[in-house]
């Protein structure tokens, strides 16, 4: 029998049941008068009678119960009254926890399949706390009669929690109500309603109650604070309230953060301020890009009308031109500027001694807490013959001033593509070696395809499926074998960039001996809050990943400070729900939320809605007209799950649909903004207005087709 089918039998039995209670007017039996009434009756039946009366009133008990009927309150008191204290509480306890759990096992499976396909991203969190801390949550709930039983076995039933362990805690949790009811039932007699049992008093009672588990937790989490400080002496005073390691984009907001409020705070970087982002990142790499498409516009310039245009250069130049942009950014980052805030730069190695105290220049310095801010380096695999050659990485390239003939990049990632496209524009013959088979694997397969189109219309050469097996160096170069197909491919080079992204660095700071964790991924291991194993010592940025981008850390830092700066007595989750990120190649990849590939792989129900640019008028004017803007919704809904756009500007056009994700502004919003013509950003109105016109009332303009016809005579 199909599943299908016995949902609907079980609704339909379910649904005569509950109809024939009230139908029938059964509650009728179960009024706290009518218990009264017939007490001396039903108690000299059930003095002859013990056993049969036992497992009737179990039975009706676990019915009531399993059909969340109201009366449960009566019956408790009719156990009390008629089996005593301890039979009666053992019959109750029992079948009210098999009852519960009927619900709960109908529930999830009438309901949770569906439930948790239709809203599995909002439920994401939820189901992660349950799986974590379920059953503290639920005897809580259990503790506080306040909350309605069927409520609490209904919306359980949607959750991870385990069928066992839903009873379990039922079981221990409904005891002490259990106790207070049957104990009234053998006092019958004396109680005029039901509002003598449970005074407010009581209900007090029963909430601090509640609040047992959360302490229990509590002292738990104490607990395995000392273990994990034990060994350590915490110092008395701290220099400190705060010590930053790395002046990365991530140390400094968090530094800045932490003097904005007048906390004291260290800000200790061994190499350069600012971090890869300014020195070997972000900024030269875009200033890098700007220069590569300005060469590559006048190749082009016959697109703008223009018959031929040259440009004469060379790469020192244009490095010379890179190493002046970071000198001009410089001193946004410097230590003068964080010292004229308030931080105490300290320019030196740092290395932690303790949970609270960390070595720099030959001092310890100590603080109340401490944030690793320490960054990522690029990834260098180990390859067989590759230290044999000369081989640069996104740290080591800024430092060419020749132009290589030949250059392989390793990597077909947003690192590997830049880079790639940049050195293609300014003359190299470039070749990307890519493992999989095709570039910007995060993204989906038509944006990595419009990319690699791009890029071999330049005259690249995109060696995808191959993956590198060992380097050998000839003469001032080298070659690099693949295997692609279950053949070798021979790859030649003067120049080689690896590419393959960057591995946070967790070692050389005293982390290992300390005991701090590092996750499977090579991140250090944290909370939703930021918090390593020790509590006190957090992480943000690309130390801390998933994500390894500037705005991220950024974003991290601010939870960070925060959590260290007020915890225990405030802390604030990490919010990583609208997560964007940009490609710099031309055209331009932006992204936030969900792709379709990431929502097939999660089973997330979706609709799509693409406009292509190619149709855009300020696109058409620039010649630019080439990308889309894809926006994945929720189903018959304008809510926006991600998109992703790409195309010139994709990175600032990704901006609006940033802010609709984060603050819950649909479609329909966007389409009623108006937005200046001719602009780029037309675009995400007019993929809204396609998200709109495949929902338009059919059915409604057929009639006003008629009405206009009619009113025309």
């Amino acid at each position: 029998m199909r599943p299908t089918l016995i949902r609907a039998l079980i609704l339909i039995l379910v649904a005569l049941l509950i109809s024939s209670y009230f139908w029938l007017d059964l509650g009728q039996y179960l009024s706290f008068d009518e218990l009264r009434q017939r007490r001396d009756q039903l108690m000299a039946f059930t003095e002859q009678h013990f056993w049969g009366m036992l497992a009737a009133y179990m039975a009706i008990y676990i019915l009531m119960a399993a059909l969340s009927l109201p009366g449960a309150a009566i019956l408790t008191l009719a156990g009390g009254a008629l089996f005593g204290l301890v039979a009666g509480t053992i019959a109750v306890s029992f079948a009210s926890s098999i009852g519960a759990t009927l619900v709960f096992l109908a529930a999830r499976f009438l309901f949770r399949d569906s439930i948790q396909q239709r809203f599995k991203q909002r439920l994401r969190a939820i189901n992660a706390g349950v799986e974590k801390d379920g059953a503290f949550y639920l005897l809580a709930l259990r503790l506080v009669p306040v909350f309605p039983f069927w409520v609490i076995n209904l919306v359980m039933a949607l959750t991870p929690i385990r069928a066992w362990t839903y009873y379990w805690v039922s079981q221990v949790g409904m005891l002490p109500a259990t106790l207070v009811y049957i104990n009234a039932g053998t006092q019958l007699g004396q109680i005029e309603s039901t509002g003598d049992i449970l005074s407010p008093g009581l209900i007090g009672a029963f909430a601090l109650l509640g609040l047992l588990p959360l302490l229990l937790r509590l002292l738990l989490r104490i607990l395995r604070n000392r273990k994990v400080y034990a060994g350590h002496q915490k110092p008395k005073s701290f220099d400190y309230n705060l010590i930053v390691l790395g002046a990365g984009s991530a140390g400094l907001v968090a530094a800045a953060i932490v003097a904005t409020v007048k906390a004291k705070v260290a800000l200790i970087e061994k190499h350069k301020m600012g971090g890869d982002c300014l020195n070997t990142g972000c900024v030269p790499s875009k200033a890098l890009l700007r220069t590569a498409r300005l060469v590559q516009q006048a190749r082009e310039s016959e697109r703008f009308g223009i018959k031929s245009m040259s440009a004469e250069f060379s790469l020192a130049d244009i490095m010379q031109r890179v190493r002046d942009i970071i000198r001009k950014v410089e001193p946004h980052d410097s230590p003068e500027r964080y010292r004229a805030m308030g931080v105490d730069v300290i320019e030196g190695e740092g290395r932690l001694l303790s949970p609270w105290a960390v070595a720099v220049n030959g001092e310890t310095k100590t603080a109340h807490s401490i944030i690793l801010a320490t960054g990522a380096e690029p990834l260098v695999p180990p390859i067989d013959g590759l230290t044999e050659i000369d081989y640069l990485t996104s740290d080591t390239v800024w430092a060419l001033d020749a132009l290589p003939r030949r250059l392989a990049v390793l990597g077909g990632g947003p690192i590997g593509a830049e880079l790639a496209q940049a050195f293609a524009r300014l003359g190299a013959k470039v070749t990307v070696i890519e493992m999989a088979e095709r570039l910007l694997p995060r993204e989906d397969p038509d944006a990595s395809a419009q990319l690699m189109q791009r890029l071999e219309h330049e005259g690249l050469r995109l060696a995808t499926g191959h993956q590198a097996k060992r380097f050998e160096a000839v003469g001032d170069g080298g070659r690099v074998i693949c295997e692609h197909g279950g053949e070798e491919v021979s790859i030649e080079f003067d120049r080689v960039l690896i590419a393959l992204g960057r591995k946070a660095r967790t070692r050389g700071f005293g982390l290992e001996e300390l005991g701090v964790r590092v996750s499977d991924r090579g991140t250090l291991e944290t909370d939703p809050f930021l918090r390593t194993n020790f509590p006190n010592i957090l992480v943000c940025g690309d130390v801390a990943g998933p994500y390894q981008f500037t705005h991220v850390a950024a974003h991290q830092a601010w939870f960070a400070s925060i959590n260290a700066l007020l915890a225990p007595f405030w802390s604030i989750r990490a919010d990583d729900r609208v997560i964007p990120w940009a490609t710099f190649t031309e055209p331009e990849v932006a992204r936030v939320g969900l792709n379709e590939t990431e929502a097939q792989a999660q089973g997330i129900d979706y609709e799509v809605t693409r406009y292509g640019i190619d149709d855009l008028d300020r696109a058409i004017t620039d010649s630019a007209d080439a990308g889309f803007v894809k926006v994945l919704t929720a189903p018959g809904k304008d809510r926006i799950l991600g998109a992703t756009i790409v195309g010139a500007q994709a990175g600032e056009l990704i901006a609006e649909l940033i802010l609709a994700m984060k603050h819950g502004l649909g479609l329909n919003k966007i389409l009623g903004t108006i937005h200046i013509y001719p602009t780029m950003s037309e675009a995400n109105r007019f993929a809204a207005g396609e998200w709109k016109k495949a929902r338009k009332p059919e059915r409604l303009l057929r009639l006003a087709e008629r009405f206009f016809a009619w009113r025309r005579g």
